[in-house]
């Protein structure tokens, strides 16, 4: 009966019979207080005290959204889509397979999250913006978004699991390792690579499992719903397009300069006026849809973080811990791999591996080098045991971005089309390739 798992696997359990992911959080922060000894007063005050941590985020949320939405009325992802329709339509005329044609578009879509961690480090801003346009040609070629679903997760997780540039460098080399030697654990910076490279090699094993097996099948889509969300032809006209480049290069920038992404969608907002693209007294409606897309995810952060509050100060996670050694004696194999599933379990809720991480650390390290861990595999644990929230969490970046970008149309669930997905391909392959690690490392 401890809190952590008991509210962990009610708020899962009440997501996949498709209560709202928000609530379930709620009722599970609740539930998961009073088990862990909170009284109904402590939790609610707990959980409150909480949501002020998402709050930043659910506001990056919110700006994403309306940013998205005045890219999208400039026509430029339009054009995008226009030309990647024409490309197809040349290729069926020349009788190019349609495995090609899908080979090339979910590279390009790889590509563009993989880019969004470092070279262009926008993380999950670009989704929203560029997949909506593509649903239409995914619709055309019958491909199943829970794919998709799968490429997009892979490309935003496992890119800064294991390149120490952009955000990689923010997670490798400033959190990852700042907690490992803080918490006594003699390794190198430029090791981690190496030890994250396990890993994510079970996650690409996943990845190719629901791209050519799980998901490599037809499935369609209502084409009325994807033109009423997206229409496919829209007035276009050149200024309003260069207006676009000069808006995304400056929000880029300022993003990168004052790291903040509310104020770069706030100055790619103005670039946008200023270029006549967007009126003055259009920024009502523009940031309504940008909430009505995105806002939803930041509520689900908020309560992400209240949630993550109440299950700290009921003490659960050190006494699941505890639990969790009592049961290993000397088996190495047992203890990598309860590690790593206790891990699943607190991580699920959080959602986050950035922020888990100092909480993960401070308390596997100490237990992983009582067990013999050597340095290197002590890392590859608590590394894959923080990406498991990231993976395949309700309440994770690299979950709630998928779903901002092909649920435009209210066809892809987030739970059974997203979660479920990345679950079972993603989170399965990290523990069975982070206790792989840990034995061999």
């Amino acid at each position: 009966m401890n809190a952590v798992v008991v509210a962990v696997l009610l708020m899962v359990g009440l997501s996949l019979v498709r209560v709202n992911i928000v609530l379930a959080l709620i009722v599970s922060a609740m539930v998961g207080g009073l088990i862990g000894g909170l009284s109904l007063i402590e939790t609610v005050n707990v959980f409150t005290s909480g949501l002020g941590g998402g709050a930043a985020i659910a506001l990056n949320y919110a700006m994403l959204g309306a940013f998205a939405v005045t890219i999208s009325k400039s026509g430029v992802t339009d054009v995008l889509a226009e030309k990647i329709i024409g490309k197809i339509n040349s290729q069926t005329e020349r009788q190019t397979s349609t495995l090609w044609v899908k080979a090339g578009l979910m590279a390009s879509i790889l590509l563009a999250a993989i880019s969004s961690q470092n070279a262009v480090p926008v993380h999950i801003a670009f989704i929203p913006i560029l997949i909506p346009p593509l649903l239409h040609v995914m619709a055309q070629l019958e491909l199943d978004r829970r794919a998709v679903a799968c490429l997009l997760t892979f490309g935003l997780t496992a890119t800064y699991m294991l390149l120490p540039v952009g955000f990689g460098k923010i997670f490798l080399n400033t959190i990852l390792f700042q907690n490992l030697v803080d918490n006594g654990v003699d390794i190198q910076v430029s090791q981690l690579p190496l030890v994250m490279a396990i890993p994510v090699f079970g996650m690409f094993v996943g990845l190719c499992v629901a791209l050519f097996i799980s998901y490599k099948g037809k499935r369609r889509y209502s084409v009325e719903k994807i033109l009423a969300a997206e229409p496919e032809k829209v007035s276009i006209k050149p200024k309003h397009l260069l207006t676009a480049l000069v808006a995304i290069i400056a929000a880029l920038a300022i993003q990168l300069y004052t790291g903040s992404v509310i104020i770069g969608s706030l100055t790619g907002l103005a670039v946008f006026i200023a270029g006549g693209v967007l009126k003055v007294d259009e920024t009502q409606d523009v940031f309504s849809k940008g909430v009505m897309i995105m806002g939803v995810f930041g509520f689900i952060m908020i309560s992400a973080a209240g949630f993550a509050e109440v299950m700290k100060a009921t003490s659960a996670i050190d006494s699941l811990v505890s639990s969790t050694v009592n049961m290993v004696g000397d088996n190495k194999l047992l203890a990598a791999t309860l590690m790593l599933v206790t891990g699943l379990l607190v991580t699920m809720g959080i959602g986050s591996s950035f922020s888990t991480i100092p909480i993960i650390a401070s308390i596997y390290v100490p237990l992983a080098l009582s067990f013999g861990f050597s340095p290197m595999a002590t890392a590859a644990i608590v590394g894959a045991s923080a990406a498991l929230g990231d993976a395949g969490s309700p309440a994770s970046d690299s979950t709630l971005g998928p779903t901002s970008g092909l649920n435009v149309d209210g066809q892809h669930d987030h739970i059974w089309d997203t979660v479920v997905p990345t679950f079972v391909h993603f989170n399965i392959p990290l523990v069975l390739f982070g206790i792989i690690a840990a034995m061999i490392l």
